[in-house]
Order: structure tokens, then C-alpha cells, then sequence
């Protein structure tokens, strides 16, 4: 029998999921900042500035069509071989691949290998973050308390926030210390070349931890599944789907305020890149503070509860949004995004534990990945790209708004719908499944009981 590791302590686990998962992000988002600020002149200069920014933004949401992908691949092995094994891939690949781009000519230099390069090691971003999401939840999640899941399972979504907040400090720093010139020419390689150093680091934390005990314990049983994948495909469909629809409304407000307002901002409102980099930094740091407040609300209150309230929040908020940005007045700009940051906070920490609970442990690296990263290509896959298409046919943000809103509620039905469905699905606790921390078992396989609004 496996060593359990008794003496692991939950909160260490959680911290290195933090950390890893905020070094992986902040690659993640420093490309979405030079798409809004650079790219377009740089790989596509033979477009105007408006259409060149589209062009920056679609090579963006390829890295959102390789996360299914890699949450596919990771996850069948993070369900066969281990967790902690997948975390490590995943930070390899996306360090190798940010650095990369770091080093990129440009269109000016290479012609039209320039772009075709960007798109593949962006291809690979989004394979690795793909694979990083399940396994850093899971990690934080399995090691937990029973009655503390929401809250260490909130740990690695704070890696987003910390990501974007890190991104936005070197953006911020680099910025104001070279003239604009300097800034197209070299300098927004630096955020690239900088993550190098901040993998090694998250390397070095990751490879500290040990491999999740609930993975341990299906090892140990015998019971892994030999093709996780196929069977959520088979008998968690739905599961997925809803997953899915719950997440699409947090990760397109999600990633218009991260990615599309900075270039929204500075190109059509004229405001100075400082200001919006400011401004997004602020909201950041509002999301972070959220984020693990509001995922120890649902471990006293219940998930549904808190991600109805913040959901319902989010749907309200989207349709004031641009009306304040659009005053160009910082301080209206700012309560924008405080109040987007706010809800975001709430509908984002406790779905970690919420996804972890719809499947067994047998598969829910495999199953939790696939809803989630399919979510973020309906999401924030799509959001910057349609939003600059949506702001550019109208010549308002009448459309970006109507679209903010639709999105967010379909999100509050899903979310109502999935919610529902795991209130009735707990384990009964004579059954095998009771001890597997908050799986959720098929009505066919397993007895089940109602309960109110389970945490």
C-alpha cells in the first residue's frame, strides 16, 4: 500500500497550486496585453490599425481552441498517471513556449513566417494551460477538508488574478520606462523573456508537493480508468455541457475586462495606456480578495446560494459597464471594473470545487478540463475577437454590452440548472461513493439523498 503522507498540510498544497497556476496565467495574459497593444503592428503591418488589432486578437483565441485539447490529453493522463506529473508538463510547455514568442522576429523581418510562428507557440500556450486548470484544482481540492474544499479549492483560482496582476506590474514597469519607440521596438519582449525565471520558480515549488491522496486511493484500489475521457464522454454529457454553459458567462466578461478594454481604452476612448493598465491592476486585485472570501461563503452556505448571488451580479453589472467606461472619466472607468472585478470574484472561486463535484475521481481530471476549457472557448475564446467585430460594425458599445448581458444570463440558467442537480446527488453515506470527498454519482449507479443546498 501507497504511503498516505499524513503530515501534508492542505494549505501547502494549495499555495504551490497558487503559485504555479499565477506564473502559468501570467503567460497566459501578458500575450492578451501585447495583442492589445503591439501585435498588430508588429506581425500584421500591412492592415490598417483596427483591422490589425482583430488580426492580433484572432491569433489570441487560438490559444483558446488548443485548451480543450490540452485539458483532453492532460487529463486522461492526470486521471491514469497522476496529478502532480500533468502540473509539471503543463508549466514546461507553457514557459517554453512564452519564451519563444520572447524571441519571435517580426513580420518586418521574416515576412509572413512572423505570424505563422506566433499562432503555433500560441497553440502551445493554450495546450498547457489547458492541462494546468484540472490538475491545480484537483491538487488543492483532494488534499482539503471535506468542509473546507470551496475555500483551498479557491487557491488556484486566485492564480488568475495573480497572473493578471504580475502581468500588469511588468507591462506597467516596462512601459513607463521606455519611450513608446523603445517600447514597440524591444521592450514588450521583456514581460515574454521574464517567464523564464518565474517557471523555474513554480517548477521548483511543484515538484515539492505530493500526488493527490484521493488519486492515490483509486490507484491503490485498482479502479483507475484506462479511457477517462470516453467515459465522461459516455455518462457525463450533460455534466459537461452545463459545466460548460456555466462557466461562459464569468470567462467573456472575464477576459473583456482583462484583454479588450485595454485596447478598447487606449484606441477608441484615447485614454493613456498607464491609465488602463492602472486601472485593470486595481480590479485584479479586488477579483483576488474575492475570490477566497466568496469560496469560504460556499462552504458555510452552499454553492448555490453564492454563485446565484454572484451570477445574478454579474448579469446586472455587464450592462453598466460600458456606459461608465464610456464617460473616459478614470474615476466612473475604475467603478466599471471595481463592480465587473467584484462579481467575478464570486462566480469564479467557488466553480472550482462545484466542477470537482460532478465527477467521480476516477475521471475528474478528464471531466472537470473538458467543461471547463470548452466554457472558455465559448467565453473568453470568442469575447475580445467579437467584441472589436461587434464595437467595429456598429461604432458603439451598444452591441458589446447587449452581448455581455445575453452571455452572462445564459451562464445564471446553467449555473441554476447545475446547481440544482448536485443538491440531489450527494452520497448517501452507506454507500462506497460517501467516502470519495463530494463525488457526485450517477442516479444509476449510486443511491443518493437530497440535501439542502450542500456545500
Amino acid at each position: 500500500m501507497r504511503a498516505r503522507h499524513p503530515g501534508i498540510s492542505p494549505l501547502k498544497v494549495a499555495t504551490a497550486s497558487f503559485v504555479g497556476t499565477a506564473v502559468e496565467w501570467y503567460d497566459y495574459f501578458i500575450y492578451g496585453m501585447a495583442a492589445a497593444l503591439v501585435f498588430g503592428p508588429q506581425f500584421f503591418p500591412d492592415l490598417s490599425p483596427a483591422t490589425g488589432t482583430l488580426a492580433a486578437f484572432a491569433t489570441y483565441s487560438v490559444g483558446f481552441l488548443a485548451r480543450p485539447l490540452g485539458g483532453v490529453v492532460m487529463g486522461h493522463f492526470g486521471d491514469r498517471v497522476g496529478r502532480k506529473s500533468m502540473l509539471v508538463t503543463s508549466l514546461v510547455l507553457m514557459g517554453t513556449a512564452t519564451v519563444g514568442i520572447g524571441l519571435l522576429p517580426t513580420y518586418d523581418t521574416v515576412g509572413v513566417w512572423a505570424p505563422v510562428l506566433l499562432v503555433t507557440l500560441r497553440f502551445v500556450q493554450g495546450i498547457g494551460v489547458g492541462g494546468e486548470w484540472g490538475g491545480a484544482v484537483l491538487m488543492a481540492v483532494e488534499h482539503a477538508p471535506r468542509n473546507k474544499r470551496g475555500f483551498y479549492g479557491s487557491f488556484p483560482q486566485m492564480g488568475v488574478p495573480g497572473g493578471l496582476i504580475l502581468a500588469n506590474v511588468v507591462f506597467l514597469v516596462v512601459s513607463n520606462n521606455l519611450t513608446d519607440q523603445a517600447f514597440e521596438d524591444w521592450g514588450w519582449r521583456v514581460p515574454f523573456l521574464a517567464s523564464g525565471l518565474l517557471v523555474v520558480v513554480g517548477l521548483v515549488i511543484r515538484i515539492s508537493i505530493t500526488e493527490s491522496p484521493e488519486f492515490e486511493k483509486v490507484k491503490d484500489a485498482g479502479e483507475v480508468d484506462r479511457k477517462p475521457i470516453v467515459t465522461v464522454l459516455k455518462e457525463h454529457p450533460v455534466q459537461v455541457l452545463l459545466a460548460a454553459g456555466s462557466f461562459m458567462g464569468n470567462n467573456t466578461v472575464g477576459y473583456v475586462f482583462m484583454s479588450y478594454l485595454l485596447s478598447y481604452g487606449t484606441t477608441e476612448l484615447g485614454l493613456s495606456r498607464s491609465l488602463m493598465l492602472t486601472v485593470t491592476l486595481i480590479g485584479a486585485v479586488a477579483w483576488l480578495a474575492v475570490i477566497p472570501w466568496a469560496s469560504a461563503l460556499s462552504d458555510r452556505h452552499g454553492r448555490r446560494r453564492v454563485l446565484l448571488f454572484g451570477s445574478t451580479g454579474l448579469a446586472v453589472w455587464t450592462a453598466v459597464l460600458f456606459p461608465l467606461v464610456d464617460t473616459a472619466t478614470p474615476a466612473l472607468v475604475l467603478v466599471g471594473i471595481l463592480g465587473t472585478a467584484i462579481f467575478l470574484g464570486i462566480t469564479y472561486g467557488p466553480i472550482a470545487v462545484l466542477f470537482s463535484d460532478l465527477f467521480s475521481a476516477k475521471v475528474r481530471y478528464s471531466g472537470a478540463s473538458l467543461g471547463y476549457q470548452v466554457g472558455s472557448i465559448l467565453g473568453g475564446g470568442l469575447a475580445p475577437t467579437l467584441a472589436t467585430a461587434l464595437y467595429a460594425a456598429a461604432d458603439s458599445s451598444a452591441p458589446v454590452t447587449a452581448y455581455l448581458v445575453v452571455v452572462s444570463l445564459v451562464s445564471l440558467v446553467c449555473l441554476a440548472v447545475v446547481t440544482r442537480d448536485v443538491r440531489t446527488r450527494v452520497p448517501a453515506a452507506d454507500t462506497p461513493a460517501a467516502s470519495d470527498a463530494g463525488t457526485q454519482i450517477p442516479h444509476s449507479a449510486e443511491k443518493t439523498r437530497s440535501v439542502p443546498d450542500a456545500p
